[in-house]
């Protein structure tokens, strides 16, 4: 396993929920890390951010990793569950909250809810 292929998959499984993204979850530095940081942050979920912009080794590997195209990525317990489309479809469909749920994480269901209202 390469150096990169074991630094990611450490913070892949640092934290029950882990998200590669370009900036952080306080300035994201793209409209579509935004978006998934975003819906998490309004959830009320606890994640980890990794900053590819802060890596290129990192911002390279990740995307080797998941066999994955496109930053950002959302991890669930160590598992890859997709970028910004499929995380913006599992929201909106209630997938993600039983993602969640399964998986022991703790997130707010108001506030799930009221993104389905808004966009609904």
């Amino acid at each position: 396993m390469s150096d990169v292929k074991s630094r990611i998959d450490e913070q892949v499984k640092s934290k029950d929920v882990v998200l590669f993204m370009k900036g952080t979850k306080e300035m994201p530095q793209c409209g579509f890390s935004s978006r998934v940081a975003g819906v998490l942050n309004y959830m009320g979920v606890d994640y980890a951010d990794v900053n590819v912009l802060a890596d290129e080794e990192i911002r390279q590997g990740i995307k080797d990793y998941s066999d994955w195209p496109t930053i950002p990525q959302l991890y669930i317990k160590g598992e890859f569950v997709g970028g910004c489309d499929i995380i913006t479809e599992m929201t909106l469909s209630g997938e993600l909250d039983t993602m969640f749920e399964d998986n022991g994480v703790g997130f707010d269901k108001d506030a799930a809810d009221k993104i389905r209202e808004a966009n609904g």
